[in-house]
């Protein structure tokens, strides 16, 4: 039993590692929010926990996505209503990176550069958890329909989460909205898309440029060492 684990492990020390790294950014994420709520005695940027919880959901999905996805029967039948959910609740991950715009706007007396850093890793952490799990889904579009449509997948993804993100910061609109007030978020989204601003085509553009960018520079650099054996 304990060969046979040890054989599991070797062959998966590396989904384990980054799940194991992950996990361990998160609790970090915890603990300093909830040292800095301690010292300053207030309930400043407490609701990057909840953000970050919401991030967790779409690597959840995806991993269980990809696991299921090793089974011929379960790609057509459970595999499109996970990449649905993993869709819906995908743009929390990259969000959290705009929680950065709070800096300074919870006053205490606790020191700028404690926030800062506190802020870059609960948006490093949620922007990882992210791009993890769309190269998972990747992986399921590219080994049943090919690489273009994976890496096609990849840019559609890209827009609409930033477009998501969009939504959740401006629109002031969640995920779990779509689930509880389904009327109420349409309509919302219906105001939006029938008069969007100039400002909603700069930051989804931009944005979605940024996501590239920082996801293809690290699916190529998890790629340099299969390059070089």
């Amino acid at each position: 039993m304990i060969k046979r684990l040890n054989t599991i492990l070797a062959h998966h020390k590396y989904k384990a590692g980054i799940f194991g790294l992950l996990m361990t950014a998160s609790a970090v994420c915890f603990s300093l929010v909830l040292a800095r709520a301690a010292y300053s005695h207030s309930q400043g940027y407490l609701g990057l926990i909840w953000n970050l919880f919401l991030a967790w959901i779409p690597f959840v999905l995806a991993y269980l996505a990809y696991t299921l996805s090793w089974r011929r029967l379960w790609v057509y039948l459970a595999i499109p209503a996970f990449a649905l959910l993993w869709l819906i609740f995908f743009p929390n991950a990259p969000y959290i990176l705009t929680d950065l715009q709070h800096l300074g706007e919870a006053p205490a007396n606790v020191p700028v550069w404690y926030d800062v850093i506190m802020l870059v890793w609960f948006s490093w952490t949620g922007m990882l958890l992210g791009i993890v799990s769309l190269n998972l889904m990747q992986e399921i579009i590219r080994r049943e329909f090919g690489r273009w449509f994976g890496w096609i997948f990849v840019l559609i993804v890209a827009g609409l989460s930033s477009a998501g993100v969009y939504v959740g910061r401006f629109v002031r609109l969640n995920s779990w909205d779509l689930v509880n007030n389904p009327t109420y978020a349409a309509d919302s989204l219906w105001n939006w898309l029938s008069d969007p601003s100039l400002r909603s085509f700069g930051f989804i553009g931009l944005y979605t440029l940024f996501f590239i960018f920082v996801y293809l520079t690290i699916y190529t650099f998890g790629h340099i060492l299969q390059e070089q054996a």
